[in-house]
């Protein structure tokens, strides 16, 4: 929304005052928050729900009473507002949740660990606020709630979103039934299918979380199309839609909306990033995920202190750590570090194809690549505290081959959202696939 309306943010006063009246505003006060995180930049973060509400035109996908979070993402605005990197928090997460009050006939919510959207459904927004800002130390300035009519609204006056599909697909439970290949998907077969789960890959929220960030990839760049700005009309259409479609805190006006994107009038694709809160399958509670630590913790310091602008904004494309394979050999004569290294190779992104011992002992880490692999080595090379690099001019494979040596020390921290995996909004479902 921010990336469409700097296109067109002089609009005539009439148009402006019929935005301004769309939008619906929660209260969410100081006492419902508790005790907050400092903000320590001048980024802002907003924080953004989809929330799967079953009553009056949601009532068709199924009677559930109350409201829960499908979606959750934390949208953090560089301070020039040059860059914009959402952060997706998978539903299906184990957290330790806060204490929250009751509200507005919802029961609070009890100190406990249990699912990230509890929240929503026992204390409501500010319960969700208060439960983000404590799992994350970063200080949110505004929230932004769609529902699923809303969602459909905006697709609509897009004309349409376009995604691809590796295989058809039949979600009775999504109401969602669609071919093979690309396709424009309406508001309605939009809404199936960023809430599919069960029909696609393993039926995780992981997979959900992923197609919901390339459709949201696709969408803007559908509504910064040159198709859109260039139309009065179908950008209006637009933006009556969004405001109609979106409940947020009092202090998010128009007014605030306005100043903000026209200092992001200059936004690019390239510089909308999407992350995923590092995780993992939960051992003890099959279903559910664990945020790994420290590299979550090492995320979430990152955005409180707006370290990440620069990166945010180079759009530069990367291989995903996901296509990059590698094969763990161990021949520091440690036993168990093969299997140790594999594991956090696993957690930042990368694809483990086996663990072996090697044939030899080594003295010294390397990285082994063939000439198919050699712009796959350097991202591994840099994230390693102490090794070498090898080519193997006549292999064919695009695996690497990282071999532990006596002088392991280890993995870097975190530093840069480049160490994060993640991709910007010139890919969606079509350029990825």
């Amino acid at each position: 929304m921010v990336g469409v309306v700097a296109g067109g943010a002089t609009f005539a006063v009439g148009g402006y005052v019929k935005l301004s009246g769309n939008v619906r505003h929660e209260q969410v006060t100081k006492q419902e928050l508790g005790p907050r995180p400092a903000k320590i930049s001048k980024a802002l973060n907003v924080l953004v729900v989809g929330s799967d509400q079953r009553d009056g035109a949601n009532a068709k996908y199924g009677k559930v009473p109350g409201e829960r979070t499908d979606t959750i993402i934390l949208t953090h605005i560089s301070p020039a507002r040059d860059g914009a990197l959402l952060i997706s928090f998978p539903r299906d997460s184990l957290v330790q949740l806060p204490a929250c009050p009751a509200k507005g006939g919802l029961p609070g919510q009890q100190a406990h660990v249990g699912m990230i959207n509890e929240s929503f459904n026992f204390g409501g927004m500010a319960c969700t606020w208060r439960t983000i800002e404590s799992l994350t130390g970063i200080h949110i300035d505004h929230f932004v709630k769609v529902d699923f009519t809303g969602f459909k609204a905006m697709v609509n006056a897009l004309d349409g979103v376009p995604v691809c599909l590796s295989e058809p697909v039949d979600d009775k439970k999504a109401l969602l039934k669609l071919p093979a290949g690309r396709q424009l998907l309406d508001g309605e077969k939009a809404l199936g299918y960023v809430r599919a789960r069960y029909k696609f890959g393993d039926g995780s929220d992981i997979g959900r979380i992923q197609r919901q960030q390339m459709f949201l990839a696709s969408m803007a760049k559908q509504a910064m199309s040159g198709e859109t700005l260039t139309n009065p009309q179908k950008l209006f259409h637009f933006l009556d839609a969004a405001t109609r479609s979106i409940t947020t805190d009092p202090e998010l006006t128009m007014g605030v909306l306005k100043d903000l994107v026209t200092s992001a009038e200059g936004i690019t694709a390239g510089q909308i990033r999407f992350v995923t809160t590092p995780w993992r399958y939960s051992v003890t509670n099959p279903g559910r995920v664990e945020w790994v630590h420290p590299q979550a913790d090492r995320l979430f310091k990152m955005v409180a202190a707006d370290r990440i602008s620069k990166n945010v904004k180079t759009g530069e494309q990367k291989i995903p750590k996901s296509q990059i394979h590698i094969v763990v050999q161990n021949g520091s004569g440690r036993q168990g570090l093969g299997g140790e290294v594999a594991a956090e190779l696993e957690q930042r992104g990368y694809h483990i194809v086996k663990i072996v011992a090697a044939r030899k002992p080594y003295a010294r880490t390397v990285i082994k690549y063939s000439p198919n692999g050699k712009s796959r080595a350097p991202r591994l090379f840099r994230e390693l505290k102490k090794t070498t690099s090898h080519p193997v001019e006549n292999a064919q494979t695009q695996t690497l081959v990282l071999v532990l040596g006596a002088d392991w020390q280890g993995m870097k921290p975190p530093r840069t959202l480049d160490d994060v995996e993640g991709f910007d909004a010139t890919q969606d479902s079509c350029t990825a696939s």
